[in-house]
């Protein structure tokens, strides 16, 4: 979609840790946060999903295998800001009333579990970008 769409379409990706379910979630939306700081968020996305194992230790060994900084990774993954970032967007979650991941949304609307196809979300994107095309046009 992000090549289909790629002046129109952007993603945000939020954490939401199920600190309930998974003792060690919420280090892991942390270490994905320090990843992102060196640029490799999406390397360490996939890491942390794909695990058979998710604690301290595994998580230390992802970040190595992706060659970051690990004393910069150390510090980042346990500063105030990142520890801030990762609880904004739990709020975040909670103020749109998601309770699970993953939740998707487009232009603020709801994509329903039923709804996730490609072709169902880029019928969603289509009718967003026709909709900012009809309201600039009255605007004009």
């Amino acid at each position: 979609m992000l090549e289909k769409n790629p002046d129109t379409l952007k993603i945000a990706y939020k954490h939401l840790p199920l600190v309930r379910i998974h003792e060690y979630a919420e280090p892991a939306a942390r270490a994905a946060v320090a990843a992102q700081n060196q640029g490799k968020f999406w390397q360490m996305h996939d890491k942390l999903f794909a695990a058979e194992k998710l604690d301290p230790d595994s998580i230390m060994k992802m970040a190595e295998e992706l060659g970051l900084d690990m004393e910069q990774f150390r510090k980042d993954m346990n500063s105030q800001e990142t520890r801030a970032r990762v609880l904004q967007d739990m709020r975040d979650a909670q103020q749109a009333n998601v309770s699970g991941t993953p939740t998707l949304f487009v232009n603020g609307h709801l994509i329903r579990s039923d709804s996730r196809s490609v072709s169902a979300i880029q019928k969603m994107i289509d009718r967003e970008l026709a909709r900012k095309k009809e309201k600039a046009t009255r605007q004009n």
